[in-house]
Parts: structure tokens; C-alpha cells; sequence
């Protein structure tokens, strides 16, 4: 079984940080390509960043580009995403996720697996 679960979410004040972690079962090491979306309550889920194997190639939602920065441990089996300069249209559940292959082509495609969550406020 493939199991994600994602850590770091908490309340900040506007303009802090927060820096959430995914942590994957498994001791295979299989490479993946590894994300994260949130969801926002009466939106959709929107993208966020990933991050290919390798961790040599990076996509970013534009409403995050130059705030957030993902990054990957593939020994560790786990994927992080530092949150600088929150605001309160941050605040979401953010989900932790991975593909189906070690690379993806665009930050459209759909990934395979989905960690349970974890809840990010942003205060004013």
C-alpha cells in the first residue's frame, strides 16, 4: 500500500512561514514524482508545485512562484514545501501527492496517490 502523510500545518499570522512535510511508507525507494495541491473550503482543489525524481526540475503554481519552495529527500521518502510570506488567500487543506511516474510533463497531470491532508490558516 502506498501511504502519504503530510505534517507542518498549523495558524500563522500574515507574512510568516510554514514548512510542511510528506512522509511516504514504503523502504523500496521506487521513484516518483511527488506534489502538492490544496483546497480551499468552496473552491477547487488547485495546484501547487511539484517536484520530478531527481529533484532536478520544479513547477509552480503563479500564485506561489517566488513564496514557496519544494523539495525532495528520495532517501528519506519524503517531500517538503517551505511557505514563505503567507497570506490568508493561502489558507487551505494541503494535500500531499504522488504521480504515477518518476516525471511529469505539466503541472496538469493527475497524480496517483493522496495523503489525508493538512489544514494551513492564515491570519490577517
Amino acid at each position: 500500500q502506498v501511504q502519504l502523510v503530510e505534517s507542518g500545518g498549523g495558524l500563522v499570522q500574515a507574512g510568516g512561514s510554514l514548512r510542511l512535510s510528506c512522509a511516504a511508507s514504503g523502504r523500496t525507494f521506487i521513484p516518483y514524482a511527488m506534489g502538492w495541491f490544496r483546497q480551499a473550503p468552496g473552491k477547487e482543489s488547485e495546484f501547487v508545485s511539484a517536484i520530478n525524481w531527481g529533484s532536478t526540475i520544479t513547477f509552480y503554481a503563479d500564485s506561489v512562484k517566488g513564496r514557496f519552495t519544494i523539495s525532495a529527500d528520495n532517501v528519506k521518502n519524503t517531500v517538503n514545501l517551505q511557505m514563505n510570506s503567507l497570506n490568508p488567500e493561502d489558507t487551505a487543506v494541503y494535500y500531499c501527492a504522488r504521480y504515477h511516474n518518476a516525471w511529469i510533463a505539466n503541472m496538469d497531470e493527475n497524480p496517483a496517490y493522496w495523503g489525508p491532508g493538512t489544514q494551513v490558516t492564515v491570519s490577517s
